[in-house]
């Protein structure tokens, strides 16, 4: 059975199309104007997943970087801490050697017991090293200074760690305990040793039988240091990673997300041409009307 098209309906199917022939105009030019290929989630949900997944990925990388950052501001802390205590050592070391010159007086060898008690006090302002009010050696006890009275009372060896990738922990800080309380094998820590050492060259004793115990301390620290530096390394490792993840991320978001600007010009151009022929092919479609012979 054949339909009757009246010219009511040419009328609707007319407006009808036109409608949605600026309504593609309409997304694209939004998408030519923004840059986007989606600038709501009903335009395409896929693609809204998809964006909302990398964001929340370069959220969390930007927060692991954060904490790779504070890690290495902590270790490097740390290392110039340990720089500076093996120079104090060391210097330490040598007026121990030069104690043991049988032709120096008594007042030369209370004037290096005086630069050794200054030595120590220097180590023990290194034991209380801080970043952002936070002591670096007092293990998770970070508002409590390690050295007070002389001497390092801290006991606390807990580590702190920081996330610096999903499930990969970091410890940043350094066993203080390793460090400034390792004790020989008479119990006595670094800073006990250089009161003993301050107390025979007060006494006018020459203190050159300690440069075994010495010895022990700087290997120590120097072990200390080496596995400090390592801890460097990967931190560095991790920046590096970091940073090539947050590159890749933003790659695929850009391909997911962005507008091929030269598709979007060539399809719009192309729906404008398409848009004119369905306004001139419609212009011909409605008919004249009686009124239009009246005049």
């Amino acid at each position: 059975m054949s339909v009757r098209v009246t010219q009511n309906m040419l009328n609707n199917n007319m407006m009808r199309n036109l409608n949605n022939s600026m309504g593609i105009m309409d997304k694209l030019q939004e998408q030519l104007s923004s840059g986007r290929k989606v600038n709501r989630p009903s335009d395409d949900p896929v693609v809204a997943a998809r964006g909302m997944l990398y964001r929340s990925s370069l959220m969390e990388n930007s927060q692991y970087q954060r904490n790779a950052t504070d890690a290495q501001s902590w270790l490097e802390l740390s290392d110039d801490s340990l720089d500076e205590s093996t120079n104090v050592l060391q210097r330490i070391r040598e007026l121990l050697v030069q104690s043991g010159d049988a032709s120096l007086a008594d007042d030369s060898l209370k004037a290096m017991g005086e630069e050794i008690k200054q030595l120590k006090h220097q180590l023990g302002s290194i034991a209380n090293a801080t970043i952002g009010g936070r002591y670096i050696f007092a293990g998770t006890d970070t508002l409590n200074a390690p050295y007070q009275g002389e001497d390092f009372v801290s006991t606390n060896n807990s580590e702190i760690r920081l996330e610096v990738s999903k499930q990969v922990y970091v410890p940043i800080n350094v066993n203080g305990q390793s460090i400034f309380n390792k004790q020989d094998a008479d119990g006595d820590n670094v800073f006990k040793l250089l009161d003993a050492v301050v107390g025979k060259l007060a006494a006018g004793t020459p203190a050159n039988d300690m440069l075994g115990k010495m010895d022990f301390q700087m290997d120590n620290l120097m072990a200390e240091r080496a596995a400090l530096g390592a801890r460097v390394n990967r931190i560095e490792l991790v920046q590096e990673r970091l940073a090539t993840e947050e590159v890749n991320v933003c790659g695929l978001m850009s391909t997911n997300e962005d507008a091929d600007i030269a598709e979007v010009i060539t399809n719009l151009k192309t729906q404008e041409n398409v848009h004119r022929s369905a306004l001139g092919s419609g212009s011909r479609i409605i008919q004249p009307t009686l009124l239009d012979f009246l005049r």
